[in-house]
C-alpha cells in the first residue's frame, strides 16, 4: 500500500535563461523570436518574456551574485509548423544546428541564444504515448 503524498507544487512560474547581455538578450528573445516582453527592469538585471504557459526569465545571474550557467538542455518553444516558423527565423538570421529532426511524434529544429543556451522549435504532431 502507498502512501499519500502531499502536492505541494502546483506549476511552473517561469524558467531562469543567464546571459552576460542583458540588452542583447532582450534584443533576441522579443525582436528576433518575437515574444512578447511583460518585464524589463535593467536595474534589477532582467526581463521577461511570454511564451504561452511558461515565462522566460532573462537575467544577468552574475549581477545578481549567481552563477552564469549556461542551459545545454533545449527549451522546446511550441510553433504550430517547425517548417514555417524556422523559415521565419532564419530571414530574420538565427542560425539552425543541423536540419529539423522528426522524431515520429513531433519535429525539432535546435538553436541557440546569443549565450550558448540551447533551444528549439517544437511542434507535436501525434498523441502523446504514456505508460
Amino acid at each position: 500500500m502507498s502512501a499519500t503524498v502531499e502536492q505541494l507544487i502546483t506549476g511552473v512560474d517561469f524558467i531562469g535563461i543567464p546571459t552576460h547581455d542583458l540588452e542583447a538578450a532582450v534584443e533576441f528573445y522579443g525582436a528576433t523570436l518575437g515574444l512578447r516582453r511583460s518585464v524589463y527592469m535593467p536595474e534589477r538585471n532582467f526581463a521577461e518574456f511570454e511564451a504561452g504557459n511558461l515565462t522566460l526569465n532573462v537575467m544577468n545571474a552574475e549581477a545578481m551574485g549567481l552563477t552564469h550557467r549556461t542551459s545545454a538542455n533545449a527549451i522546446a518553444l511550441h510553433v504550430d509548423d517547425v517548417g514555417a516558423a524556422r523559415a521565419r527565423l532564419e530571414e530574420r538570421g538565427l542560425e539552425f544546428a543541423g536540419a529539423t529532426f522528426d522524431t515520429g511524434v513531433c519535429h525539432m529544429a535546435f538553436f541557440e541564444d546569443p549565450d550558448g543556451n540551447a533551444l528549439m522549435l517544437h511542434h507535436r504532431y501525434a498523441p502523446r504515448a504514456t505508460s
